[in-house]
């Protein structure tokens, strides 16, 4: 069983590798800040729900919307469910 020291270690590692021009807003905000964006069962993305998409660096546009690609979220998503 994964607990939250190990889950904290996991994230810690993901950010030491990033640049978030947010500061980590959802991190510091013990994940309760989050983009909007909805797990379809894909482990490298998501489906990003933001109202404007094309202001974030982690967001992708595909031909039917954006893809979110940041690590954070992705594991906040699938490991927390959040």
């Amino acid at each position: 069983m994964t607990t939250e020291q190990d889950h904290n270690k996991a994230i810690e590692e993901i950010i030491s590798h990033l640049k978030c021009p947010k500061d980590f807003t959802c991190k510091k905000s013990g994940f309760k800040v989050l983009c909007k964006a909805r797990d379809i069962g894909v482990n490298s993305f998501l489906l990003c729900l933001e109202a404007e998409p094309k202001k974030c660096k982690f967001s992708l546009a595909l031909e039917r919307g954006y893809i979110c690609e940041c690590p954070v979220r992705i594991y906040v998503a699938k490991k927390l469910q959040r």
